[in-house]
């Protein structure tokens, strides 16, 4: 009966006036910029985070979480539009859906596509609803020696699931660290890496290194690769799938969703590992592996499902143990944090308005989106033929108010700049921003733990190895690094990253 008491108290404080407002804000900005190849998910909201801080708690994570899920359902729609997915989780579905489209079934591509995200999300999120509350009860039994191993195991994992090399995801995640330690010692008081910059005291702005790493080095990077992109067609009709497509599509969904909700929950980017895996796996079962690549509905329906359903278990990890999963968890914390909420398994406690209100929303926000995605594509295709030479100066503009009106404090700007440069070169360089957001988030959280739990053993390391449950978690971040260096799992990597970029 708990989980239904909860889940009331969820629909109770996702249903008011307010956060179904902001909600459907949420969902539909998600679906435009999935629709704007080049933004995405993460770059959109480090830019709306200072928006947040105006806003209350659960409406503000609300809308951000709307954002995210959102873009999954967007991206989805240029990539059978156009063959150009919004989202990196949608490029598998550029494959048959596009085809698809060119068969004159672009109508029922786009809606196997939105009835198998809002089965997959309704799945997830009641999988996120029963596992929670478990998971939240064995984190409070954690300490610190407990939550410094399992950071390590969410980095170590961020670095085995990046791209390409190895030793740069590695480098992304020592940069993000060393990030994190601007500003004034915890137990000291005694400012560290401030440059002498007493602005820095509080350590670097969170919101000004998240826009610019990924808002502003993502604008660089589309302007530089800006190029004309033709909608397939102006106008799509018939959006129902046929009887036949409608059988092809419902074991692969029920796949999907299964595959999307176990990869999401691991730390580096579980909604595009799923859509990969999801193909890869209908490809093998499908009695006509010949017609993957030429419109196969299964290609179409499997890889949305299992990225949408990824998206959503994502966030069990960020809510049961204020761990983020992705980028874009790692922003939701930092809003949790500009709220003055603490990331961990102690919000479920003391603020279960706020948890379950999140997680009824997720379930809103898929119906509201299966609802208006399809009526709304001739205006998504319509904003597809927008220049982004046109669009870039709007956003810049936006992300500077933004910035500036958090703290009021110029040197922030500063900050988006030089990071936004950083982010360019970073990209340039074929060095994954992602992993050090996740070092940036964890530094501070990962320090803290540390000395904490020196402090209570007395300064005997071997704490870390001597409580059972940190000496796992540790023998499980070694056996993953030892795995990911392995000459073999190297070049694979190496061989993929070329292949996507």
């Amino acid at each position: 009966m708990d989980l239904f008491s909860n889940l009331a108290l969820g629909f109770a404080t996702a249903g008011t006036p307010e956060n179904l407002f902001f909600c459907l804000i949420g969902v539909l900005l998600g679906t435009l910029i999935g629709v704007l190849p080049g933004i995405g998910a993460t770059a959109t909201i480090a830019m709306l985070l200072p928006i947040t801080f105006q806003l209350e708690p659960v409406s503000s994570l609300i809308m951000l979480a709307g954002i995210y899920y959102g873009a999954q359902y967007g991206g989805s729609t240029t990539a059978i539009l156009i063959n150009m997915p919004g989202e990196s989780s949608s490029a598998v579905t550029a494959i048959d859906g596009y085809q698809m489209a060119r068969k004159g079934r672009a109508g029922a591509a786009l809606a196997i596509a939105a009835l198998g995200s809002f089965f997959a999300g309704t799945v997830s999120t009641f999988l996120v609803a029963i596992f929670a509350p478990p998971l939240t009860a064995i984190a409070l039994q954690f300490g610190s020696a407990e939550y410094f191993s399992l950071m390590i195991v969410g980095l170590v994992s961020s670095i085995a699931l990046a791209h390409g090399s190895v030793v740069k995801a590695l480098a992304m995640v020592a940069l993000g660290l060393l990030l994190g330690l601007v500003g004034t010692d915890i137990y000291t008081g005694t400012p560290r890496f401030t440059l002498g910059i007493r602005e820095y005291a509080d350590g670097l702005n969170f919101v000004a290194l998240a826009v610019g790493v990924f808002g502003v080095a993502e604008i660089l990077r589309n302007l530089e690769g800006e190029s004309t992109r033709t909608v397939l067609m102006a106008k799509v009709t018939g959006l129902l799938p046929s009887r036949q497509e409608f059988k092809e599509m419902i074991a692969p969904v029920i796949r999907g969703t299964a595959i999307g909700s176990a990869l999401g929950i691991l730390p580096g980017g579980g909604a595009i590992l799923a859509s990969f895996a999801s193909y890869t796996v209908e490809k093998r079962m499908s009695k006509t592996p010949g017609e993957f690549g030429k419109g196969a509905v299964a290609g179409v329906a499997g890889p949305e499902s299992a990225n949408n359903a990824g998206a959503q278990t994502s966030f069990i990890p960020l809510l049961t143990l204020g761990i983020p999963a992705n980028p874009v968890m790692a922003l939701m914390i930092g809003a949790m944090i500009i709220q003055g909420i603490v990331p961990g398994p102690n919000v479920a406690t003391e603020q279960p308005a706020l948890f379950w209100g999140i997680i009824a929303s997720m379930w809103i926000g898929n119906l509201m989106l299966v609802i208006l995605n399809l009526p709304l594509i001739g205006l998504w295709v319509k904003l597809l033929t927008v220049p982004y030479y046109v669009l870039f100066p709007v956003i810049m503009a936006f992300c500077s108010i933004g910035v500036y009106s958090v703290n009021a404090n110029v040197y922030d700007l500063y900050a988006v700049a030089f990071f936004g440069l950083i982010g360019y070169v970073l990209a340039k360089l074929r060095c994954e921003p992602a992993p050090l957001l996740l070092g940036f988030v964890l530094g501070p959280l990962l320090e803290e733990n540390l000395r904490r739990a020196m402090i209570l053993s007395r300064g005997d390391p071997t704490t870390f190895v001597t409580r059972p449950i940190s000496a796992i978690l540790l023998a499980i971040a070694a056996a993953v690094l030892i795995v990911v260096f392995l000459p073999s799992v190297k070049k694979k990597r190496e061989e993929v990253f070329v292949e996507e970029t």
